[in-house]
Protein backbone atom coordinates (compact mmCIF):
# COMPACT_ATOMS: atom_id res chain seq x y z
CA UNK A 1 0.00 0.00 0.00
CA UNK A 2 1.39 3.61 -0.82
CA UNK A 3 -0.85 6.45 -0.64
CA UNK A 4 -1.45 8.22 -4.16
CA UNK A 5 -2.74 11.61 -2.67
CA UNK A 6 -1.47 14.91 0.01
CA UNK A 7 -3.27 15.27 3.03
CA UNK A 8 -6.35 18.39 2.48
CA UNK A 9 -4.48 21.48 3.96
CA UNK A 10 -5.59 24.75 3.63
CA UNK A 11 -2.84 25.43 0.56
CA UNK A 12 -3.55 22.18 -0.86
CA UNK A 13 -7.38 23.08 -1.16
CA UNK A 14 -7.55 26.93 -1.52
CA UNK A 15 -8.89 27.29 1.70
CA UNK A 16 -9.67 28.49 4.93
CA UNK A 17 -12.42 28.01 8.25
CA UNK A 18 -14.21 30.82 9.00
CA UNK A 19 -13.70 32.30 12.60
CA UNK A 20 -17.35 32.01 13.18
CA UNK A 21 -17.40 28.35 11.63
CA UNK A 22 -20.88 26.58 13.10
CA UNK A 23 -19.48 23.09 13.13
CA UNK A 24 -23.00 21.69 13.76
CA UNK A 25 -24.73 23.24 10.83
CA UNK A 26 -21.93 22.43 8.17
CA UNK A 27 -22.53 18.59 9.28
CA UNK A 28 -26.71 19.04 9.32
CA UNK A 29 -26.67 20.30 6.45
CA UNK A 30 -24.53 17.83 4.74
CA UNK A 31 -25.90 15.20 6.70
CA UNK A 32 -29.63 15.91 5.12
CA UNK A 33 -28.31 15.64 1.76
CA UNK A 34 -26.62 12.51 2.31
CA UNK A 35 -29.55 10.76 4.18
CA UNK A 36 -31.75 11.87 1.09
CA UNK A 37 -29.34 10.20 -1.45
CA UNK A 38 -28.51 7.67 0.31
CA UNK A 39 -32.17 6.32 1.19
CA UNK A 40 -32.63 6.56 -2.20
CA UNK A 41 -29.97 4.90 -3.38
CA UNK A 42 -28.54 7.26 -5.40
CA UNK A 43 -24.88 6.67 -5.44
CA UNK A 44 -24.30 9.21 -8.63
CA UNK A 45 -25.65 12.21 -6.19
CA UNK A 46 -23.53 10.90 -3.00
CA UNK A 47 -19.97 10.85 -4.99
CA UNK A 48 -20.62 14.56 -5.92
CA UNK A 49 -20.87 15.30 -1.91
CA UNK A 50 -17.30 13.56 -1.74
CA UNK A 51 -14.21 15.96 -2.20
CA UNK A 52 -12.21 14.72 -5.32
CA UNK A 53 -10.03 12.93 -3.09
CA UNK A 54 -11.60 11.37 -0.91
CA UNK A 55 -12.18 7.98 1.40
CA UNK A 56 -14.89 5.77 2.24
CA UNK A 57 -13.97 2.56 4.66
CA UNK A 58 -16.43 -0.12 5.42
CA UNK A 59 -16.48 -2.68 8.65
CA UNK A 60 -19.13 -5.36 7.18
CA UNK A 61 -22.08 -2.54 7.36
CA UNK A 62 -22.34 -1.89 2.95
CA UNK A 63 -19.93 -4.94 1.84
CA UNK A 64 -19.65 -7.94 4.64
CA UNK A 65 -15.92 -7.01 4.21
CA UNK A 66 -13.30 -4.87 5.44
CA UNK A 67 -12.63 -2.19 2.79
CA UNK A 68 -11.13 0.87 1.83
CA UNK A 69 -12.57 3.00 -1.00
CA UNK A 70 -10.41 5.85 -2.93
CA UNK A 71 -10.82 7.89 -5.56
CA UNK A 72 -12.40 6.07 -9.29
CA UNK A 73 -12.67 2.72 -6.56
CA UNK A 74 -15.10 4.79 -4.16
CA UNK A 75 -17.34 5.99 -7.32
CA UNK A 76 -17.85 2.14 -8.46
CA UNK A 77 -18.86 1.18 -4.83
CA UNK A 78 -21.43 3.80 -4.24
CA UNK A 79 -23.24 2.69 -7.91
CA UNK A 80 -22.78 -0.63 -7.02
CA UNK A 81 -23.58 -1.05 -3.26
CA UNK A 82 -25.98 1.81 -2.49
CA UNK A 83 -29.06 0.28 -4.48
CA UNK A 84 -28.73 -2.88 -2.83
CA UNK A 85 -28.07 -2.36 1.10
CA UNK A 86 -31.39 -0.39 1.98
CA UNK A 87 -29.38 2.75 4.57
CA UNK A 88 -32.31 3.93 6.54
CA UNK A 89 -32.95 5.66 9.82
CA UNK A 90 -30.28 8.28 9.67
CA UNK A 91 -29.41 9.98 12.62
CA UNK A 92 -26.77 12.45 13.37
CA UNK A 93 -25.40 12.58 16.95
CA UNK A 94 -24.83 15.70 18.63
CA UNK A 95 -22.42 13.67 21.14
CA UNK A 96 -18.35 14.60 20.09
CA UNK A 97 -19.54 16.61 16.85
CA UNK A 98 -16.49 19.12 16.74
CA UNK A 99 -14.15 21.05 14.29
CA UNK A 100 -10.67 18.92 14.55
CA UNK A 101 -7.23 19.99 13.80
CA UNK A 102 -5.12 17.44 13.50
CA UNK A 103 -2.10 19.79 12.28
CA UNK A 104 -2.27 23.95 12.15
CA UNK A 105 -2.79 24.06 8.64
CA UNK A 106 -5.64 21.14 8.22
CA UNK A 107 -9.23 20.87 9.52
CA UNK A 108 -11.88 19.33 9.42
CA UNK A 109 -15.78 18.45 10.88
CA UNK A 110 -16.03 15.48 12.92
CA UNK A 111 -19.48 13.71 13.40
CA UNK A 112 -20.78 10.33 14.19
CA UNK A 113 -23.78 9.12 13.51
CA UNK A 114 -26.23 6.01 13.26
CA UNK A 115 -28.07 4.56 10.58
CA UNK A 116 -29.70 1.08 9.54
CA UNK A 117 -29.79 -1.53 6.27
CA UNK A 118 -31.80 -4.53 5.77
CA UNK A 119 -30.21 -6.87 8.54
CA UNK A 120 -28.08 -4.55 10.68
CA UNK A 121 -27.78 -1.19 12.92
CA UNK A 122 -24.52 0.58 12.29
CA UNK A 123 -22.44 3.28 12.88
CA UNK A 124 -20.44 5.84 11.03
CA UNK A 125 -18.32 8.85 11.98
CA UNK A 126 -17.73 11.77 8.97
CA UNK A 127 -15.29 13.91 8.10
CA UNK A 128 -15.99 17.15 6.21
CA UNK A 129 -13.20 19.13 4.36
CA UNK A 130 -13.76 22.88 3.00
CA UNK A 131 -13.25 23.60 -0.58
CA UNK A 132 -12.01 26.71 -2.41
CA UNK A 133 -15.65 27.63 -2.95
CA UNK A 134 -16.71 27.64 0.28
CA UNK A 135 -18.92 24.44 0.18
CA UNK A 136 -17.59 21.63 2.79
CA UNK A 137 -17.52 17.91 1.09
CA UNK A 138 -16.93 14.50 3.10
CA UNK A 139 -12.86 13.59 3.06
CA UNK A 140 -13.42 10.17 4.92
CA UNK A 141 -16.59 8.40 5.47
CA UNK A 142 -16.93 5.00 7.97
CA UNK A 143 -19.14 2.86 8.40
CA UNK A 144 -19.50 0.08 10.63
CA UNK A 145 -22.00 -2.77 11.44
CA UNK A 146 -22.63 -2.82 15.22
CA UNK A 147 -25.37 -5.26 15.53
CA UNK A 148 -28.08 -8.08 13.47
CA UNK A 149 -31.85 -7.20 13.83
CA UNK A 150 -33.37 -9.26 15.58
CA UNK A 151 -30.26 -10.78 17.12
CA UNK A 152 -29.49 -8.66 20.05
CA UNK A 153 -26.47 -9.02 22.57
CA UNK A 154 -27.60 -10.35 25.85
CA UNK A 155 -26.15 -7.56 27.58
CA UNK A 156 -27.49 -5.23 30.28
CA UNK A 157 -31.58 -4.94 30.54
CA UNK A 158 -31.02 -8.29 27.92
CA UNK A 159 -28.79 -10.29 30.83
CA UNK A 160 -30.51 -13.14 32.58
CA UNK A 161 -33.15 -12.26 34.93
CA UNK A 162 -33.64 -15.72 36.76
CA UNK A 163 -32.28 -16.90 39.69
CA UNK A 164 -30.28 -19.58 40.02
CA UNK A 165 -30.67 -21.56 43.68
CA UNK A 166 -27.66 -24.42 43.90
CA UNK A 167 -27.82 -25.00 40.06
CA UNK A 168 -25.14 -22.84 38.58
CA UNK A 169 -22.11 -24.51 39.09
CA UNK A 170 -23.78 -27.67 37.66
CA UNK A 171 -25.02 -26.20 34.85
CA UNK A 172 -21.30 -24.70 34.02
CA UNK A 173 -20.06 -28.17 34.30
CA UNK A 174 -22.48 -29.59 31.50
CA UNK A 175 -21.99 -26.24 29.44
CA UNK A 176 -18.08 -26.97 29.60
CA UNK A 177 -18.05 -30.76 29.10
CA UNK A 178 -20.25 -30.94 25.97
CA UNK A 179 -20.43 -34.36 26.38
CA UNK A 180 -24.22 -34.92 24.83
CA UNK A 181 -23.40 -31.85 21.72
CA UNK A 182 -21.55 -30.23 19.98
CA UNK A 183 -20.13 -26.52 20.02
CA UNK A 184 -20.98 -24.24 17.02
CA UNK A 185 -18.01 -22.81 17.27
CA UNK A 186 -14.33 -24.09 18.16
CA UNK A 187 -11.80 -21.46 19.29
CA UNK A 188 -8.51 -22.63 19.38
CA UNK A 189 -6.23 -20.40 21.51
CA UNK A 190 -7.54 -18.94 25.18
CA UNK A 191 -5.19 -15.50 24.53
CA UNK A 192 -7.20 -12.64 24.23
CA UNK A 193 -8.61 -12.72 21.15
CA UNK A 194 -9.74 -16.66 21.66
CA UNK A 195 -11.53 -14.92 24.87
CA UNK A 196 -12.84 -12.32 23.44
CA UNK A 197 -14.29 -13.60 20.45
CA UNK A 198 -16.03 -16.09 22.82
CA UNK A 199 -17.66 -13.93 24.80
CA UNK A 200 -19.15 -12.15 22.15
CA UNK A 201 -20.03 -15.22 20.45
CA UNK A 202 -21.93 -16.41 23.62
CA UNK A 203 -23.76 -13.08 24.14
CA UNK A 204 -24.99 -13.74 20.51
CA UNK A 205 -26.20 -16.95 21.34
CA UNK A 206 -23.61 -19.11 19.55
CA UNK A 207 -22.18 -21.94 21.34
CA UNK A 208 -18.64 -21.88 22.20
CA UNK A 209 -15.98 -24.07 23.19
CA UNK A 210 -11.70 -23.25 23.45
CA UNK A 211 -9.35 -25.17 23.31
CA UNK A 212 -6.22 -24.03 25.11
CA UNK A 213 -3.15 -26.69 24.84
CA UNK A 214 -1.43 -25.10 28.06
CA UNK A 215 -2.00 -25.96 31.55
CA UNK A 216 -4.05 -22.65 32.38
CA UNK A 217 -5.69 -19.90 31.26
CA UNK A 218 -3.57 -17.36 30.58
CA UNK A 219 0.07 -19.39 30.21
CA UNK A 220 0.74 -17.69 26.76
CA UNK A 221 1.89 -14.78 29.06
CA UNK A 222 2.86 -16.54 31.94
CA UNK A 223 5.14 -18.73 30.38
CA UNK A 224 7.53 -15.93 28.64
CA UNK A 225 10.22 -14.34 30.19
CA UNK A 226 9.87 -12.95 33.43
CA UNK A 227 10.55 -9.53 32.36
CA UNK A 228 7.57 -8.72 29.82
CA UNK A 229 5.44 -6.22 29.83
CA UNK A 230 2.92 -4.82 28.22
CA UNK A 231 3.99 -1.70 26.28
CA UNK A 232 0.58 0.02 25.07
CA UNK A 233 -1.17 1.75 28.28
CA UNK A 234 -3.89 -0.14 30.31
CA UNK A 235 -6.57 2.55 28.67
CA UNK A 236 -5.80 0.62 25.20
CA UNK A 237 -5.65 -2.32 26.38
CA UNK A 238 -9.13 -3.53 27.81
CA UNK A 239 -11.07 -5.98 27.45
CA UNK A 240 -14.40 -6.68 26.09
CA UNK A 241 -17.30 -6.01 29.03
CA UNK A 242 -14.86 -6.08 31.61
CA UNK A 243 -12.62 -3.13 31.39
CA UNK A 244 -9.47 -3.10 34.16
CA UNK A 245 -10.29 -1.65 37.12
CA UNK A 246 -9.51 2.01 37.64
CA UNK A 247 -6.34 0.83 40.16
CA UNK A 248 -4.10 -1.09 37.16
CA UNK A 249 -1.00 0.11 36.46
CA UNK A 250 -0.34 1.55 33.32
CA UNK A 251 1.80 -1.10 32.06
CA UNK A 252 0.84 -4.33 32.58
CA UNK A 253 3.12 -6.76 34.06
CA UNK A 254 2.79 -10.20 31.56
CA UNK A 255 1.79 -12.54 34.29
CA UNK A 256 -0.74 -10.12 36.10
CA UNK A 257 -2.14 -10.32 32.47
CA UNK A 258 -2.29 -14.00 32.39
CA UNK A 259 -4.20 -13.84 35.79
CA UNK A 260 -6.74 -11.44 34.40
CA UNK A 261 -7.35 -13.55 31.66
CA UNK A 262 -8.15 -16.49 33.44
CA UNK A 263 -10.61 -14.53 36.03
CA UNK A 264 -11.86 -13.16 32.44
CA UNK A 265 -12.87 -16.59 31.49
CA UNK A 266 -14.42 -17.12 34.67
CA UNK A 267 -16.20 -14.25 35.52
CA UNK A 268 -18.15 -14.37 31.33
CA UNK A 269 -18.81 -18.26 32.10
CA UNK A 270 -16.66 -19.06 28.66
CA UNK A 271 -16.22 -22.82 28.43
CA UNK A 272 -12.41 -23.68 28.18
CA UNK A 273 -10.69 -26.97 27.71
CA UNK A 274 -7.06 -26.53 29.28
CA UNK A 275 -4.35 -28.91 28.89
CA UNK A 276 -5.98 -29.93 25.62
CA UNK A 277 -4.67 -29.71 22.02
CA UNK A 278 -6.61 -29.94 18.47
CA UNK A 279 -4.45 -32.38 16.84
CA UNK A 280 -6.15 -32.49 13.04
CA UNK A 281 -9.50 -30.61 11.61
CA UNK A 282 -11.03 -31.48 8.31
CA UNK A 283 -14.02 -30.39 6.81
CA UNK A 284 -16.94 -32.79 5.14
CA UNK A 285 -18.91 -32.14 2.24
CA UNK A 286 -21.20 -30.02 4.17
CA UNK A 287 -18.50 -27.96 5.27
CA UNK A 288 -18.71 -28.42 8.84
CA UNK A 289 -15.13 -29.29 10.68
CA UNK A 290 -14.44 -32.35 12.13
CA UNK A 291 -11.94 -31.65 14.79
CA UNK A 292 -9.64 -33.95 17.09
CA UNK A 293 -9.10 -32.67 20.50
CA UNK A 294 -6.34 -34.77 23.11
CA UNK A 295 -5.92 -33.99 26.31
CA UNK A 296 -2.66 -34.88 28.60
CA UNK A 297 -3.89 -38.12 30.00
CA UNK A 298 -4.53 -39.57 26.29
CA UNK A 299 -8.14 -39.20 26.35
CA UNK A 300 -9.40 -37.92 22.57
CA UNK A 301 -12.63 -36.44 21.52
CA UNK A 302 -14.18 -35.67 17.83
CA UNK A 303 -15.89 -32.78 17.83
CA UNK A 304 -18.72 -31.69 14.84
CA UNK A 305 -18.35 -27.83 14.50
CA UNK A 306 -19.39 -25.20 11.78
CA UNK A 307 -16.94 -23.17 12.41
CA UNK A 308 -13.03 -23.27 13.43
CA UNK A 309 -11.39 -20.23 14.88
CA UNK A 310 -7.57 -20.29 15.41
CA UNK A 311 -6.55 -17.47 17.91
CA UNK A 312 -2.98 -19.46 17.98
CA UNK A 313 -0.95 -15.57 18.24
CA UNK A 314 0.40 -13.67 16.26
CA UNK A 315 3.21 -15.73 14.46
CA UNK A 316 3.92 -19.49 14.31
CA UNK A 317 4.27 -21.94 16.67
CA UNK A 318 7.87 -22.53 16.37
CA UNK A 319 9.31 -19.04 15.66
CA UNK A 320 11.14 -17.15 13.24
CA UNK A 321 14.72 -18.89 13.98
CA UNK A 322 17.59 -18.16 11.31
CA UNK A 323 19.79 -20.66 10.46
CA UNK A 324 23.58 -20.29 10.10
CA UNK A 325 26.95 -22.36 8.69
CA UNK A 326 28.26 -24.37 11.98
CA UNK A 327 25.23 -23.76 14.72
CA UNK A 328 25.79 -27.25 14.83
CA UNK A 329 29.22 -27.25 16.35
CA UNK A 330 28.19 -24.34 18.89
CA UNK A 331 28.93 -25.58 22.68
CA UNK A 332 26.86 -23.15 24.06
CA UNK A 333 22.93 -22.66 24.30
CA UNK A 334 21.06 -21.49 21.61
CA UNK A 335 17.16 -20.07 22.29
CA UNK A 336 14.59 -18.45 20.60
CA UNK A 337 12.84 -15.74 22.47
CA UNK A 338 9.84 -17.62 23.07
CA UNK A 339 12.18 -20.25 25.28
CA UNK A 340 14.01 -17.67 27.20
CA UNK A 341 12.29 -17.43 30.66
CA UNK A 342 14.58 -15.59 33.00
CA UNK A 343 17.98 -14.15 33.04
CA UNK A 344 19.01 -15.47 36.23
CA UNK A 345 19.56 -18.73 34.64
CA UNK A 346 22.54 -17.05 33.22
CA UNK A 347 24.32 -16.31 36.14
CA UNK A 348 27.78 -15.47 35.15
CA UNK A 349 27.72 -16.70 31.01
CA UNK A 350 28.33 -14.25 28.77
CA UNK A 351 25.01 -13.75 26.31
CA UNK A 352 24.21 -12.65 22.78
CA UNK A 353 20.95 -11.28 21.78
CA UNK A 354 20.32 -11.52 18.39
CA UNK A 355 17.34 -8.86 17.42
CA UNK A 356 16.91 -4.52 18.10
CA UNK A 357 13.08 -4.58 18.53
CA UNK A 358 10.82 -5.48 21.46
CA UNK A 359 11.94 -8.84 22.75
CA UNK A 360 15.38 -8.46 22.23
CA UNK A 361 15.29 -4.92 24.23
CA UNK A 362 12.93 -6.27 26.86
CA UNK A 363 15.67 -8.89 27.26
CA UNK A 364 18.91 -7.63 27.22
CA UNK A 365 17.83 -4.69 29.58
CA UNK A 366 16.89 -8.02 32.02
CA UNK A 367 20.51 -9.60 31.88
CA UNK A 368 22.19 -5.99 32.70
CA UNK A 369 20.17 -5.86 35.83
CA UNK A 370 21.75 -9.44 36.60
CA UNK A 371 24.87 -8.14 36.36
CA UNK A 372 25.33 -10.39 33.03
CA UNK A 373 27.60 -9.34 30.26
CA UNK A 374 25.17 -9.48 27.40
CA UNK A 375 25.38 -7.63 23.60
CA UNK A 376 22.73 -6.83 21.61
CA UNK A 377 23.22 -7.65 17.75
CA UNK A 378 21.32 -5.26 15.61
CA UNK A 379 20.58 -6.56 11.84
CA UNK A 380 18.76 -3.73 10.72
CA UNK A 381 17.68 -0.53 11.45
CA UNK A 382 15.12 0.22 14.44
CA UNK A 383 12.63 3.24 14.80
CA UNK A 384 12.94 3.59 18.38
CA UNK A 385 10.10 6.22 20.26
CA UNK A 386 9.60 6.55 23.60
CA UNK A 387 6.82 6.04 25.76
CA UNK A 388 6.55 9.46 27.27
CA UNK A 389 6.30 10.99 24.13
CA UNK A 390 5.10 8.68 21.27
CA UNK A 391 1.93 7.87 23.25
CA UNK A 392 0.90 11.08 23.86
CA UNK A 393 1.65 11.95 20.24
CA UNK A 394 0.16 8.94 18.28
CA UNK A 395 -3.15 7.95 20.55
CA UNK A 396 -2.83 10.39 23.44
CA UNK A 397 -6.39 12.12 22.57
CA UNK A 398 -8.32 8.44 22.51
CA UNK A 399 -6.46 6.45 25.08
CA UNK A 400 -5.48 8.45 27.89
CA UNK A 401 -6.79 9.14 31.39
CA UNK A 402 -8.81 11.79 30.06
CA UNK A 403 -9.94 10.16 26.51
CA UNK A 404 -13.16 9.24 25.57
CA UNK A 405 -15.26 6.29 27.09
CA UNK A 406 -13.33 2.94 25.25
CA UNK A 407 -16.17 2.12 22.84
CA UNK A 408 -15.47 5.66 21.31
CA UNK A 409 -11.95 5.89 21.23
CA UNK A 410 -11.68 2.44 19.38
CA UNK A 411 -14.53 3.37 16.86
CA UNK A 412 -12.57 7.22 16.44
CA UNK A 413 -9.26 4.89 15.76
CA UNK A 414 -11.09 2.65 13.30
CA UNK A 415 -12.39 5.04 11.00
CA UNK A 416 -9.63 6.32 9.82
CA UNK A 417 -8.43 4.67 7.03
CA UNK A 418 -5.13 3.59 6.90
CA UNK A 419 -3.77 5.43 3.67
CA UNK A 420 -5.02 8.49 5.58
CA UNK A 421 -2.96 7.04 8.83
CA UNK A 422 0.19 6.76 6.46
CA UNK A 423 -0.25 10.36 5.41
CA UNK A 424 -0.13 11.83 8.28
CA UNK A 425 2.86 9.83 9.91
CA UNK A 426 5.27 11.34 8.98
CA UNK A 427 4.85 14.65 10.58
CA UNK A 428 3.87 12.77 13.27
CA UNK A 429 7.01 10.58 13.60
CA UNK A 430 9.36 14.37 12.90
CA UNK A 431 6.88 15.68 16.28
CA UNK A 432 8.38 12.44 17.84
CA UNK A 433 11.58 12.60 16.72
CA UNK A 434 12.25 16.37 17.92
CA UNK A 435 10.75 15.56 21.50
CA UNK A 436 13.25 12.83 21.51
CA UNK A 437 15.81 14.67 20.51
CA UNK A 438 18.18 13.59 22.80
CA UNK A 439 17.18 10.27 23.43
CA UNK A 440 17.70 9.73 19.62
CA UNK A 441 21.07 11.67 19.36
CA UNK A 442 22.58 9.47 22.29
CA UNK A 443 21.76 6.24 20.76
CA UNK A 444 23.41 7.68 17.22
CA UNK A 445 26.50 8.38 19.26
CA UNK A 446 26.52 4.78 20.65
CA UNK A 447 26.16 3.21 16.73
CA UNK A 448 22.58 2.07 16.82
CA UNK A 449 21.11 2.63 13.27
CA UNK A 450 17.86 4.09 13.33
CA UNK A 451 14.91 5.33 10.64
CA UNK A 452 11.80 7.03 10.89
CA UNK A 453 9.32 3.99 10.48
CA UNK A 454 9.24 1.72 7.59
CA UNK A 455 9.04 4.21 4.39
CA UNK A 456 12.70 5.22 5.92
CA UNK A 457 13.75 2.07 4.22
CA UNK A 458 12.85 2.61 0.94
CA UNK A 459 13.22 -1.69 0.59
CA UNK A 460 9.44 -2.30 -0.52
CA UNK A 461 8.15 -3.59 2.83
CA UNK A 462 4.87 -2.69 3.48
CA UNK A 463 4.05 -3.48 7.35
CA UNK A 464 3.18 -0.78 9.63
CA UNK A 465 4.38 -2.96 12.71
CA UNK A 466 7.52 -3.85 11.20
CA UNK A 467 11.20 -3.26 13.14
CA UNK A 468 9.41 -0.89 15.91
CA UNK A 469 10.22 -0.44 19.41
CA UNK A 470 8.69 1.55 22.02
CA UNK A 471 11.63 2.34 24.34
CA UNK A 472 10.88 2.04 28.13
CA UNK A 473 14.48 2.41 29.22
CA UNK A 474 16.44 -0.39 27.36
CA UNK A 475 17.95 2.59 24.90
CA UNK A 476 19.67 4.31 27.87
CA UNK A 477 21.42 1.31 28.76
CA UNK A 478 23.01 1.32 24.72
CA UNK A 479 23.79 5.18 25.37
CA UNK A 480 25.81 4.38 28.82
CA UNK A 481 27.10 1.42 27.28
CA UNK A 482 25.81 -0.59 29.97
CA UNK A 483 24.22 -3.13 27.13
CA UNK A 484 27.05 -3.43 24.12
CA UNK A 485 26.40 -3.42 20.76
CA UNK A 486 27.53 -4.58 17.86
CA UNK A 487 25.91 -3.88 14.34
CA UNK A 488 28.96 -3.61 12.36
CA UNK A 489 28.84 -6.79 10.08
CA UNK A 490 26.77 -9.70 9.08
CA UNK A 491 27.02 -12.76 10.89
CA UNK A 492 28.73 -15.26 8.34
CA UNK A 493 28.60 -18.40 10.83
CA UNK A 494 29.00 -20.03 14.42
CA UNK A 495 32.03 -21.38 16.01
CA UNK A 496 32.06 -23.55 18.74
CA UNK A 497 32.78 -20.30 20.83
CA UNK A 498 30.59 -17.74 19.56
CA UNK A 499 29.80 -15.84 16.07
CA UNK A 500 32.14 -14.93 13.40
CA UNK A 501 31.34 -11.81 11.69
CA UNK A 502 32.08 -11.29 7.81
CA UNK A 503 34.59 -8.75 8.74
CA UNK A 504 36.34 -11.26 10.73
CA UNK A 505 35.77 -9.76 14.04
CA UNK A 506 34.28 -12.78 16.39
CA UNK A 507 31.99 -12.62 19.38
CA UNK A 508 32.44 -15.20 22.53
CA UNK A 509 29.17 -16.37 23.84
CA UNK A 510 27.73 -18.70 26.10
CA UNK A 511 24.38 -18.03 25.55
CA UNK A 512 22.58 -16.80 21.92
CA UNK A 513 18.71 -15.68 22.12
CA UNK A 514 17.40 -14.98 18.88
CA UNK A 515 14.85 -12.08 19.62
CA UNK A 516 14.21 -12.52 15.18
CA UNK A 517 10.68 -12.28 15.03
CA UNK A 518 7.46 -14.97 15.47
CA UNK A 519 7.39 -16.39 12.00
CA UNK A 520 4.09 -17.44 9.98
CA UNK A 521 0.68 -18.18 11.53
CA UNK A 522 0.23 -20.32 8.41
CA UNK A 523 2.38 -22.72 9.65
CA UNK A 524 -0.56 -23.11 12.81
CA UNK A 525 -3.27 -23.86 10.21
CA UNK A 526 -0.62 -26.76 8.53
CA UNK A 527 -0.09 -28.21 11.28
CA UNK A 528 -3.94 -28.87 12.13
CA UNK A 529 -5.52 -29.13 8.44
CA UNK A 530 -3.03 -29.79 6.52
CA UNK A 531 -1.30 -28.08 3.80
CA UNK A 532 -4.30 -27.67 1.27
CA UNK A 533 -6.42 -25.57 3.82
CA UNK A 534 -3.15 -23.55 4.56
CA UNK A 535 -2.20 -22.77 0.82
CA UNK A 536 -6.35 -22.14 0.32
CA UNK A 537 -6.15 -19.44 2.55
CA UNK A 538 -4.86 -15.45 1.87
CA UNK A 539 -1.80 -14.09 3.54
CA UNK A 540 -2.48 -13.30 7.00
CA UNK A 541 -1.14 -9.76 8.41
CA UNK A 542 0.66 -7.01 6.28
CA UNK A 543 -1.40 -4.54 3.94
CA UNK A 544 -3.50 -5.00 1.24
CA UNK A 545 -3.39 -2.62 -1.74
CA UNK A 546 -6.55 -0.80 0.07
CA UNK A 547 -4.40 -0.60 3.56
CA UNK A 548 -6.66 -3.15 5.07
CA UNK A 549 -5.00 -5.81 7.64
CA UNK A 550 -4.87 -9.06 5.41
CA UNK A 551 -6.19 -12.19 6.73
CA UNK A 552 -9.01 -14.29 6.64
CA UNK A 553 -11.99 -12.89 8.90
CA UNK A 554 -9.85 -10.23 10.44
CA UNK A 555 -9.45 -10.90 14.06
CA UNK A 556 -5.47 -10.65 14.85
CA UNK A 557 -3.22 -8.40 16.49
CA UNK A 558 -2.70 -6.57 19.91
CA UNK A 559 -5.31 -6.29 22.92
CA UNK A 560 -6.84 -3.16 21.31
CA UNK A 561 -7.36 -4.80 17.68
CA UNK A 562 -8.94 -8.13 19.25
CA UNK A 563 -10.96 -6.18 21.56
CA UNK A 564 -12.57 -4.24 18.33
CA UNK A 565 -12.60 -6.94 15.99
CA UNK A 566 -13.36 -9.25 17.77
CA UNK A 567 -17.39 -8.33 17.62
CA UNK A 568 -16.96 -8.06 13.81
CA UNK A 569 -15.76 -12.02 13.57
CA UNK A 570 -18.48 -13.19 15.77
CA UNK A 571 -21.15 -11.42 14.04
CA UNK A 572 -19.82 -13.00 10.63
CA UNK A 573 -20.47 -16.06 12.21
CA UNK A 574 -23.86 -15.40 13.89
CA UNK A 575 -24.87 -14.08 10.46
CA UNK A 576 -23.96 -16.93 8.83
CA UNK A 577 -25.57 -19.02 11.22
CA UNK A 578 -28.95 -17.28 10.63
CA UNK A 579 -28.81 -16.76 7.39
CA UNK A 580 -28.36 -12.85 7.05
CA UNK A 581 -24.95 -13.33 5.41
CA UNK A 582 -24.60 -12.10 2.10
CA UNK A 583 -21.94 -12.41 -0.81
CA UNK A 584 -18.58 -10.47 0.25
CA UNK A 585 -17.77 -7.06 -1.83
CA UNK A 586 -14.41 -7.95 -1.63
CA UNK A 587 -11.47 -6.38 -3.08
CA UNK A 588 -10.86 -9.95 -5.25
CA UNK A 589 -14.10 -10.36 -6.26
Amino acid sequence: MAPTSDLPTFDQLGAQIPDNLDAGSVAAEWFKSFSKYAAAGNGQEIAALFAADSYWRDLLALTWDFRTFHGPALRQFLSERLPTVKMSAFALSDEHLCLKRPFPDMAWVEAMFKFETDVGYASGILRLIPQADGVWKAYCMFTNLEALKGFPEKIGPLRNPEPEHGKWEERRQQEIAFETTNPTVLVIGSGQSGLGLAAHLQNLDVSVLVVEQNERIGDNWRNRYDALCLHDPVWYDHMPYLPFPPTWPVYTPARKMANWLESYADALDIPVWTSSEVTAATQDSSRSWKVTVRNRVGGERILDVQHLVFATGFGSYRGALPTYPGMDTFKGQLLHSSQHKRASDHKGKKVVVIGACTSAHDICADYYKHDIDVTMYQRSSTYIMSTKHGWPILMGDRYSEDGPPTEIADIQTASVPMQVVELMAPRRTLKIAEADKDLIEGLKKCGFRLNLGYKDLNDGRDDLHLITKTDVGTSQLLIDGKIRLKNDSLIESFSASGLVFENGTRLEADVVVFATGVGNVRDNICRVCGDLVADRCKPIWGLDAEGEVRGCWRDLGNLAYSRFYSKHLALQIKAIQEGLFKERYSLDR
